[in-house]
C-alpha cells in the first residue's frame, strides 16, 4: 500500500489487486461438513451431495454387516442399496443426536427379514401350486383341461384369490389389497379354491 498527500494529509492507496480487495471480492465459502449430524441435516434440506457422503462413510460397514447375516454377497448388496433408497426418504424422521449407522443397519435388517419372508411364501405358494398343477415337463393335457375347467367353475372371486396367491404368488395380504377385499376372506377363498382344484384332479 502506498500513500499520495491530499491537501496536507496522506491518503492511503488501495491497489485494484491488493489482498485485501481480492479477499473481500470473494463468496462467503461454506464451513467443511465432517459430522453425520451435519450431513444428515444438509441432505433432509436436499443436498445429494451430502448423501452421498453418507452413503460413502457407512456403505462398507453396512455392506459387511449384511453379508454376514445374508451370507449371500449379491443379496447383501442389493439390499444395501434398497436401505439406502429407503434411508433417503426417511431422513426428515431421523433425531439429530441418533446413530447413522445403527439407523442404517435397523433398516437393512428389517429389509432382511422381509425378504427371508417373502422367500417362505414363495416355497410354500411353489409347493401348494405343485400338488394342483402336473409336475410333468410337458403336463398331461387332459389334466390341463381338468385345472382350467375347474378353474372356470371357481366362484369370480375365489378365482381370483386362488389365481393371485397360487398361481401369481401373491401373498393374502397382497391379494386383499389388489382386490379390496378382506384378508380373512383372501384366505378362505384360497383354502376352499384348492381343494376343489385338487378335488378335480383326483388328488
Amino acid at each position: 500500500m502506498t500513500a499520495a498527500v491530499h491537501a496536507g494529509r496522506a491518503v492511503p492507496l488501495v491497489w485494484p489487486w491488493s489482498p485485501s480487495r481480492i479477499l473481500a471480492a470473494q463468496p462467503p465459502q461454506p464451513p467443511a461438513i465432517f459430522g453425520d449430524a451435519a450431513l444428515v441435516a444438509a441432505a433432509s434440506a436436499g443436498s445429494s451431495d451430502a448423501f452421498a457422503r453418507l452413503v460413502g462413510r457407512h456403505q462398507q460397514a453396512l455392506r459387511a454387516f449384511l453379508r454376514r447375516v445374508c451370507r449371500d454377497w449379491a443379496l447383501a448388496d442389493d439390499l444395501a442399496q434398497e436401505t439406502f433408497l429407503t434411508a433417503w426418504s426417511r431422513l426428515g424422521v431421523l433425531p439429530a443426536d441418533a446413530n447413522v449407522g445403527a439407523w442404517l443397519c435397523g433398516i437393512a435388517y428389517r429389509k432382511h427379514l422381509t425378504h427371508l419372508r417373502g422367500a417362505r411364501r414363495s416355497a410354500r405358494r411353489e409347493a401348494d401350486w405343485r400338488q394342483i398343477s402336473p409336475d410333468d415337463a410337458r403336463p398331461n393335457l387332459d389334466d390341463r383341461l381338468t385345472l382350467d375347467a375347474a378353474m372356470a367353475d371357481l366362484p369370480a372371486e375365489q378365482r381370483a384369490c386362488v389365481a393371485l396367491c397360487l398361481a401369481a404368488e401373491f401373498s393374502h395380504a397382497e391379494a386383499a389389497a389388489a382386490l379390496g377385499l378382506p384378508l380373512g376372506t383372501v384366505k378362505s377363498h384360497v383354502a376352499r379354491g384348492r381343494a376343489r382344484l385338487l378335488s378335480a384332479l383326483g388328488v
